[in-house]
């Protein structure tokens, strides 16, 4: 695991590229993060840094992050992230990083909280068809149907598909293609769209996986050779 960022949701808007395209993307304002604490793996049997994002009031803390903050010598954090870091020989307390540790890469993953839907019944939440709409269905149309089994087992199981709390989750997207970075304004723009409602927060990080897809502008890119290398032997 590498190091990671917090950002605040701004919205969706469309970014037109060089070539024309117009991409669809999500707005995210980043937050600089500070290192707090370095943990090494004599301490703990691991190596991290704890990073603090967003600024909050000294009011707003308990006795216990006011003695942690002012033994640490910093103004308080609201949200505090540990990642876990090989080389902690290049950071020190103090430190603070933003979108530069992003400057080369071409994806992130991200993680966000989903908007809360409420009490949603089968259909909305689970896709459900719902029963026949005529022949003897009397004000059931949109009922999840039969629920359990017999006398044995006696009981519904767990994880059957009901009517619920829909919603309000912590959900994970994988290889988001970054459009747009820019360091001045800590903006970056995210192709597509990305859970949750506006002034969310955004847990950001460098994409796990190996990601080999091709990003659009390099599309685009070998979209010209082709047309180039076509008209070189029409010629």
């Amino acid at each position: 695991m590498t190091l990671g960022l917090i950002g605040t949701k701004l919205g969706m808007t469309r970014q037109f590229l060089e070539s024309g395209q117009s991409v669809p993307v999500t707005v995210i304002r980043v937050e600089k993060g500070r290192v707090l604490d370095i943990i090494t793996k004599d301490t703990r049997g691991y190596s991290a840094v704890k990073v603090g994002f967003f600024k909050i009031k000294n009011s707003k803390l308990t006795k216990q992050m006011k003695g942690y903050f002012a033994k640490k010598k910093t103004e308080p954090k609201k949200i505090l992230k540990e990642f876990r870091v090989e080389k902690v020989d290049e950071l020190k307390e103090g430190n603070e990083f933003g979108l530069e540790i992003f400057k080369d890469k071409k994806f992130v993953d991200i993680r966000s909280k989903t908007q809360g839907k409420g009490f949603a019944g089968v259909m909305k939440r689970w896709n459900f068809s719902g029963l026949r709409a005529s022949h003897g269905v009397s004000v059931s149309h949109r009922s999840h149907g039969s629920t359990g089994q017999r006398q044995d087992p006696g009981k519904v199981f767990k994880g059957k598909k009901m009517a619920g709390h829909m919603g309000d989750k912590y959900r994970t997207m994988l290889n988001l293609e970054i459009i747009k970075s820019d360091e001045k304004n800590s903006l970056i723009y995210l192709r597509g769209s990305v859970p949750g409602s506006k002034n969310s927060t955004i847990f950001l990080r460098e994409s796990v996986k190996d990601v080999k897809r091709k990003t659009v502008l390099e599309k685009y890119n070998d979209k010209l050779k082709k047309a180039e290398a076509t008209k070189g032997k029409k010629k």
